[in-house]
């Protein structure tokens, strides 16, 4: 692609920024693009055989930001294997890992992801907790909150709640409550020009002035959310320095308590990504007292959490209590984590909770959660029917029954199709399927037949 290809606006400003060096830059667009999977650790420490396949039979190389990632070459298609199905890994441009490496989140800390579909940083941020702590992972737009939802169950996160919500709305009532907040900020999108003819159409520096105002208002909320001593990281997949250094700029002089830790670039011409700024800032610790009218939820020991629909508790512990009976007879190596039982109708989740942010009716009231944590169960008559998510969150060790596929094997490609399986006829009842050890999803066995219970949505067509 020839920068003539490219709006001549876009042109000047690179220029501008890398002088003599524009011109590595603009070779770079007549080179193929990088493409990138970033491995699941959730998945991987049970999975060292299937790694170690993965890593030979598509050729990987690493990210050198990264020490999950790494690239593939385009014919791969990595996206159309079983182990993607898994949730063994998660495909996302090399330069886009780099935010989440910077932020470096912790076990056991409390985390936002402010603007987070379709889940590639809300992914490597909870496979860096490895199951502890609390992740809120927020998406505004509705459509784009569902896939990454859908996400968040391929990937078998456990400690993720998943809301739909404005920036201001999180923020009336999560004041001062995050360890780390990831805010990669809707932006202009320059660093996909390689990738996307659409990213190039919409661009212009009106578009650019716009977004500058839409990143400046999400800021602000961010602040608000941040704890003291706590870390944000800012970044764009755009290379102007309206959105970049300039926005830093203004984040430190409207926000004197916020240091500079890091700021970094990757540039297409340097490195093998697409483009992406990160910033680091740091929150002063500081003693911080608020008014009656601010919401401050500070740990009260145990969390009090009601269904969106006004029920009560008892209603989700009789649910959970049904669970935890299957669940001794079927997965006896289950265990929760820290959280709470709460009821959408006729599903049951485990709402995970932390120091910061118990969760209580007036944060529940009118707050979307596409996922309220992890699904635990449809509620039957007199039955439990275990969800996908829960499935997808287990290894075969901690289930009664699992019937594993090898990856490459017909069998696995007629599950994943929807299709039912023939299975010893010794095996009765909810059986984990699985492909080299990783799960796949439910089946269950009755009669020498595995009924598949694999979502209609997930499935690959015949």
């Amino acid at each position: 692609m020839g920068k003539e290809l490219l709006p001549v606006g876009f042109v000047a400003s690179i220029n501008e920024i890398l002088g003599d060096a524009s011109c590595d830059f603009w070779d770079s667009y007549d080179s193929p693009r990088t493409h990138g999977l970033r491995l699941n650790r959730l998945k991987a420490v049970h999975a060292a055989d299937s790694v170690k396949k993965l890593i030979r039979q598509f050729q990987l190389t690493p990210v050198p930001w990264c020490n999950t990632g790494y690239y593939y070459d385009e014919s791969v298609r990595p996206g159309k294997h079983p182990y993607h199905a898994a949730g063994l890994y998660y495909i996302q441009e090399p330069s886009a890992m780099s935010a989440v490496e910077l932020l470096n989140p912790q076990p056991g800390e409390t985390i936002l992801d402010l603007a987070a579909a379709p889940g590639g940083k809300t992914s490597h941020i909870a496979s860096s907790m490895m199951g502890r702590g609390l992740l809120v992972s927020n998406e505004i737009h509705p459509e784009r909150a569902r896939i990454l939802a859908e996400n968040v169950e391929r990937m078998g996160i456990t400690n993720t709640v998943v809301t739909s919500a404005a920036p201001d709305q999180l923020s009336r009532r999560f004041v001062a409550c995050f360890d780390r907040i990831m805010l990669d900020a809707p932006c202009s999108g320059e660093g996909m020009f390689r990738k996307d003819a659409a990213a190039i159409a919409e661009w212009s520096p009106e578009h650019v002035d716009l977004c500058v105002a839409r990143q400046w208002d999400i800021v602000q909320e961010a602040y608000l959310m941040l704890k003291p001593g706590g870390t944000l990281a800012y970044s764009t997949c755009t290379f102007n320095t309206a959105e970049n250094e300039e926005m830093i700029e203004r984040i430190l002089s409207q926000y004197p308590d916020l240091q500079l830790q890091e700021m970094k670039r990757l540039w297409p011409h340097l490195e093998r990504g697409e483009g992406h700024f990160v910033a680091i800032l740091v929150k002063t610790p500081a003693d911080q007292t608020f008014s009656d009218d601010q919401e401050t939820f500070t740990n009260t020991g145990k969390a009090q959490a009601k269904s969106n629909r006004g029920g009560k508790q008892a209603p989700a512990l009789s649910a959970l209590a049904d669970f935890q009976d299957w669940a001794k007879q079927d997965l006896p190596g289950f265990e929760l984590g820290s959280g709470t039982p709460i009821l959408f109708g006729e599903e049951l989740y485990w709402l995970p909770v932390s120091e910061s942010v118990p969760w209580h009716d007036k944060q529940l009231k009118g707050l979307k959660m596409p996922r309220a944590g992890l699904h635990l169960a449809h509620l039957k008559k007199n039955r439990i029917e275990p969800a996908h998510a829960l499935a997808m969150s287990l290894n075969p060790g901690q289930a009664v029954r699992s019937w594993d596929l090898s990856s490459d094997s017909d069998e696995t490609a007629a599950y994943l199709r929807g299709e039912v399986l023939s299975i010893p006829s010794e095996y009765r009842g909810w059986t984990l399927v699985t492909t080299d050890g990783l799960p796949l999803g439910w089946g269950k066995a009755s009669g020498g037949q595995l009924k598949n219970h694999l979502p209609k949505g997930l499935r690959n067509p015949k």
